[in-house]
């Protein structure tokens, strides 16, 4: 019988007042019970919109079936086929906005809660199934994959399936990419991350470490003295924005970035950490996004007293997911909307306040902000309310504005082209690159952009090189 429910099962979650203060993941999962009931809200639809709308196209209602029929085991085989990382996509990919926008459910009511399903088959799998993954037999055709984030892992995962003998290179010191070093504990446990690393290993897929593309060594050597016979880039977009304001070169500003990093990867979080970063103080974190979000929540964690987000449009135009806003605000965090930093104020040591420009960080210049006419986006442009200037206290400032992708490779890659933006040119229907055997996607090529849609480049780009390796050299851009 179905479930008419407008409404989707809860997710249950610890109590902000705690969690606010821990590193514990904030979404506890479904039960076996909630699962089964809100498998029983999906309709089953003819033309499964859902799936066109998912970037990795997950067989979504068939998977749903399976845990309506209690085989979670099947419904993990079947999200398999598509994902590569069904654990982390459960937890991290924004589906309000890509397969539940398209639910017929959504119409009247919430949508089916596919991304909280996803995540109990998969954890469901990770906590009772044994099952050996069938790899089939080596092509003899080597492959390199540049960054382990979820492209690369995707790509290496989806080429080792054909048979192919893959190896990935990582610039730091955990396999994982983004997913390790830029999302925190509380909404992405390494652990998770592990197994999925893991399950590439046990496919036969070689992770090497401590390797910088560009550095120790490079593509042109990948493809010459190493052998490989292509190369896939998903090297991310790890290179931070910042605004151009006085005083972002003092002590205490971070970009997101190396906060996370340090939060995440040095394991700030301890008591005594080896990495200095903030413990205590008033903390501003600028921009609106998902990493915004993560930074500001990160910093209450590590002992803040007060953390604010500041953002120059409103609560309506805030970029990051809605449920992410509410676990902040749950949290504690303050959200200084239609303001906009000007200058960060610093100084030399306590009793020293005359020069500005050096030293630490002790307040931030803001202006108010007003909503004006749609810029070419159709977003109204936020305009400067004249007078209206003052000063937010603070000690810690993290820019949260952006990043780009690292000049790195392509400074050391002959033949590659990218755009205005340091972004890898590729061909949308293949990832091939201006060089031949060599391909991109996720955030390489699109700039800073999401967990699936990396993903999807990544399957997009196995598909054309294996094609490729096969003879069919149209992949080509």
């Amino acid at each position: 019988m179905p479930n008419m429910s407008l409404n989707k099962n809860p997710m249950p979650t610890q109590e902000p007042g705690l969690r606010a203060h821990n590193f514990d993941e904030v979404a506890l999962g479904y039960t076996e019970a909630a699962a089964l009931d809100e498998a029983m809200r999906c309709l089953n639809c003819k033309h499964m919109p859902c799936v066109d709308a998912c970037p990795v196209n997950i067989r979504i209602p068939a998977f749903i079936e399976k845990i309506r029929e209690c085989d979670f085991e099947g419904a993990y085989q079947i999200i398999r086929e598509a994902s590569s990382l069904p654990a982390v996509c459960g937890r991290v990919c924004p589906q309000e906005t890509q397969c539940e926008s398209k639910c017929v459910r959504g119409i009247k009511g919430e949508p089916v809660g596919i991304g909280r399903l996803e995540r109990f088959v998969a954890d469901w799998h990770n906590a009772h199934a044994d099952s050996v993954l069938c790899v089939p037999p080596k092509n003899g055709h080597k492959v390199a994959v540049v960054g382990s984030g979820p492209s690369g892992l995707t790509c290496a995962g989806d080429l080792a399936m054909r048979g192919y003998e893959v190896t990935v290179f990582e610039a730091l010191h955990v396999a994982g990419g983004v997913l390790v070093y830029g999302i925190p504990e509380f909404r992405l446990p390494k652990s998770i991350v592990a197994k999925e690393v893991e399950n590439l290993r046990a496919m036969g897929v070689k992770i090497e470490t401590n390797i910088v593309i560009g550095k120790t060594l490079t593509v042109d050597e990948l493809i010459g003295a190493l052998g490989f016979e292509a190369v896939f880039i998903g090297s991310g977009a790890g290179l931070p924005s910042f605004m151009g304001i006085p005083g972002e070169s003092l002590k205490g500003v971070y970009s997101a970035n190396e906060f996370l990093t340090r939060s995440n990867l040095m394991k700030a979080y301890k008591e005594d950490p080896v990495t200095p970063i903030m413990k205590g103080g008033r903390v501003a974190v600028v921009g609106g996004g998902n990493v915004a979000m993560d930074a500001a929540r990160t910093a209450l964690r590590l002992g803040a007293e007060k953390v604010s987000i500041v953002y120059r449009r409103s609560m309506a135009e805030l970029p990051a997911r809605r449920e992410e806003v509410a676990h902040a605000q749950e949290e504690g965090v303050e959200f200084l909307v239609l303001n906009n930093p000007v200058e960060i104020l610093g100084y030399n040591n306590p009793d020293d306040r005359r020069d500005p420009q050096n030293g630490f960080v002790v307040g931030m210049r803001c202006v108010r902000m007003e909503l004006g006419e749609p810029d070419a986006r159709g977003r109204r442009r936020p305009e400067e309310i004249p007078g209206s200037e003052y000063v937010l206290d603070a000690d810690t400032v993290i820019m949260s504005i952006g990043t780009s992708p690292n000049p790195l490779i392509k400074s050391t890659t002959s033949g590659l082209a990218v755009n205005e933006r340091g972004g890898i040119i590729v061909n949308e229907e293949t990832g091939a690159t201006t060089r031949e055997g060599v391909y991109a996607g996720g955030d390489a090529v699109t700039g800073a952009a999401t967990v699936i849609s990396a993903m999807g480049a990544g399957k997009t780009a196995a598909r054309a090189i294996d094609a490729y390796l096969r003879g069919n050299r149209s992949t080509v851009l």
